[in-house]
Parts: structure tokens; sequence; C-alpha cells
């Protein structure tokens, strides 16, 4: 996907998320379900505006932030060597967040479903979909494992996102097998990608210690 499908695709979700929340707002009480536990029940809500309008405007947000970020980079040049990666992304995150926007509105009119497990496809997907782009991903500030040791070393940025990245995809696969045992789902989401973001941490260290630094 080039950068130009991928504002409008933006562009197009953003659109559609208000005018979702435009045309059911008369017809939703005064507070509405926004907050789900673990276990899939509500156990939140807030009123209605901010149960319809907040992820729009969160997705506005973030998705400003994502196309910003690499025009201020000091390594913008690397960003654009994985450029159609990265616009998958930030096209990932925005249906994701459509989607959780439809989640809420689907709950509010009257469909009831166990919240979690409707979640965690898209999960997996979005896990499934940076493991495939971290090996790909070049040295910047803003994307990526960026601590102090792959940012000293081109060598051991490459190394960690091939181990990332397949650790990402491994969680997004755990994620799905999750659903068969639905009282656990949350944890096949959760403790994956927390094990696959500390553990890339720590073996970026590792990869330093043995190939110290190639940055002028």
């Amino acid at each position: 996907m080039n950068t130009k499908q991928t504002y409008w695709l933006i562009g197009i979700i953003t659109v559609a998320s208000f005018l979702i929340g435009f045309y059911f707002y008369p017809q939703f009480p005064e507070n509405i379900a926004s907050h789900w536990g673990a276990n899939g029940e509500v156990n939140g809500y807030m009123p209605k505006f901010w149960g319809l309008f907040l992820m729009p405007i969160i997705m506005i947000f973030i998705s400003s932030l994502l196309i910003l970020l690499p025009k201020i980079d000091p390594l913008k040049a690397n960003i654009a060597l994985f450029q159609k990666s990265y616009n998958s992304i930030i096209a990932g995150v925005t249906i994701f967040l459509f989607y959780i926007h439809l989640l809420t509105v689907f709950w509010n009119l009257g469909f009831t479903f166990n919240m979690t497990v409707m979640i965690v496809p898209p999960m997996a997907l979005l896990w499934l979909l940076l493991g495939i782009a971290m090996p790909k991903m070049k040295q910047n500030w803003f994307m990526g494992f960026r601590t102090p040791w792959t940012l000293a070393s081109v060598r051991v940025w490459d190394e960690t996102h091939k181990i990332g990245g397949k650790l990402f995809v491994y969680s997004g696969i755990l994620a799905v097998i999750g659903l068969l045992l639905p009282q656990y789902t949350i944890w096949f989401v959760i403790v994956p990608i927390i094990f696959s973001s500390i553990f890339t941490t720590i073996y970026s260290y590792f990869l330093f210690k043995k190939f110290g630094t190639d940055v002028k």
C-alpha cells in the first residue's frame, strides 16, 4: 500500500467513524457501555458523546502522530526504506480502532457477545502485521525496538528485529489459539506479547555486548 492510498484509507475510515457516531447519537441513552472486563462483560459506562466519539478522536490523534513522526525523525531516510510496511502498520492500527468503535456501537444497539473474544482476532492480526514488518524496519527513532543498543549498532538493530519479528508472529498465533480457551483468552493475548517485548529488549543488550557499536 503506497502512502497516498494509506492516507485515503485513513480519511475514509475516520469520516465513517464520525458519521456512525452522529447517526446513532439521537438513538442512544445518555450513558452507554464503554468498558469491558477480562471476562468480556461490561464494567464501565460513559456519556454517549464520549462513547461514540472518543475512539474517532483517538483515531485522528494516533494516525496523525504516526504520519508526522517520520517527517521529523533524524533518520527519516531510513523510514523511507520500509515505507510500505510502515504504511501497512498505520492502516492496520486505524482499522483496529475502527473495529473497536463498531463493537462498542453494536453492543449498545443490543447485540450481546463476549467482547474479549471479539477483540482477539484483530489483535492477533496486529501482532502478525508488526511481526512481519519488523525484519524490514531500519534504524529510526520512533518505530521498533529503540533501545540504547539497537540505536548504537545497525547490526544489533537488524538482528534484534529479526528475532522480535518472529516472536510477535508467534504471539499472534498464540492469541488465536487462546480462543479455544475463552476463560484464558486474555492471557494468551497479553502474556506472549509482554514476554516477546521483554525478551527482545534484553536480547538486544547481549547482541551489543557481542558485536559492539558500528554507528559513528
